[in-house]
């Protein structure tokens, strides 16, 4: 698109010489004045067969033959130009909206993503690193319908009927970081009505907004501003601790992260001991912490440490390791790991 852009503002510039080429022939060659010369430069090129201003000269005609071969092909470059850039501009409109709604439409189990901001763009960086499906609602203009590879549906998202275009029934979870408090608590009050098993967090801007998205339905609340406070704090006092955290939480880390690992029903480690699932004695991997299904965190478990179903081990090593480990959850009973 941007090369018919430059290709139509060279037409119009190779116009405009022709026209003043004209113009000055015409003023040149047969004396008359600039309106009358600009006028016969004009209805040449136009090709309308009015007739000529007053008597050409045997030269006035010579320059007009030569006007109009010249002349008449800048004309049609410009309005092939002109022409292609409105034909193109408008089908890559329509079928850039209709690919989009198909994308959209295809989604399943995927997050949805209420804003495009500095925040929203870091969030949709972090689950293309994970390879997680995701669509964006941005409120904004002039945004490109598959920006930097992510789905951009513009909109308002606090209205119902921008989040069920965007599959909010078929949605994973729900992260709202839109500009202001209340324009969050609208997307919480929405989205948990119209899917009460949706994940949702919500960004918190004041002090005291966090305790009314938690009523409106938001699942975890995340103030900016505090936990921006906090870490420049601990940045100060723990120097060493924070460069671990974000050593091991930087995406793209390939020497060490630390990630989730679900336990299902059928998995076949549900029930066994850390010591008898081998994490850390086969695949060097420390098991930070535990979430049971009913929210309660048990950090530093021991070997014996049972493992069941429902639960979800906060895992610490290398990606390859880690990714051996989410292999071995999956795994059902009665099927050997190899």
């Amino acid at each position: 698109m941007k090369e018919l852009w430059q290709r139509l503002l060279l037409a119009l510039f190779l116009l405009g010489c022709v026209i003043s080429f004209g113009t000055l022939g015409y003023m040149f060659i047969e004396g008359w004045d600039l309106l009358d010369s600009l006028y016969m430069a004009i209805i040449t090129l136009a090709s309308v067969g009015y007739k000529e201003v007053h008597e050409l000269s045997v030269y006035g005609r010579i320059f007009t033959i030569v006007f109009i071969i010249g002349g008449v092909a800048t004309v049609a470059f410009t309005l092939t130009a002109g022409v292609k850039i409105i034909l193109e501009g408008e089908l890559q409109d329509v079928f850039g909206r209709r690919r989009l709604e198909k994308k959209v439409r295809e989604l399943k189990n995927h997050y949805i993503i209420c804003g495009y901001g500095r925040m929203g763009k870091i969030i949709c960086r972090e689950l293309r690193e994970k390879n997680q499906k995701f669509v964006v609602i941005e409120k904004g203009p002039n945004l490109t319908a598959d920006t930097e590879d992510a789905l951009i549906v513009q909109g308002d998202a606090t209205r119902d009927e921008t989040l069920k275009e965007v599959g909010i029934d078929k949605a994973r979870g729900l992260i709202s970081v839109l500009p202001t408090d209340a324009e969050n608590l609208f997307v919480v009050l929405s989205a948990r009505g119209l899917n009460p098993h949706l994940s949702i967090v919500a960004r918190a801007g004041e002090e005291g907004s966090e305790k009314k998205l938690l009523r409106a339905g938001a699942d975890k609340v995340v103030s900016p501003y505090h936990i921006g406070g906090l870490r420049i704090a601990q940045t100060v006092l723990k120097p060493a601790v924070v460069d671990f955290i974000e050593f091991a939480t930087k995406s793209g880390n390939i020497d060490l992260q630390m990630e989730e690992v679900s336990i299902l029903e059928s998995s076949h480690l549900a029930g066994l001991t850390l010591d008898e699932c081998g994490f850390g004695r086969e695949l060097g991997v420390i098991i930070v912490a535990i979430k049971k299904a009913d929210g309660d965190l048990k950090f530093n478990p021991t070997f014996r440490s049972a493992v069941h179903a429902g639960d979800t081990l906060i895992a610490l090593g290398e990606t390859s390791k880690l990714k051996i480990l989410e292999d071995m959850a999956k795994t059902k009973k009665g099927n050997n790991f190899r």
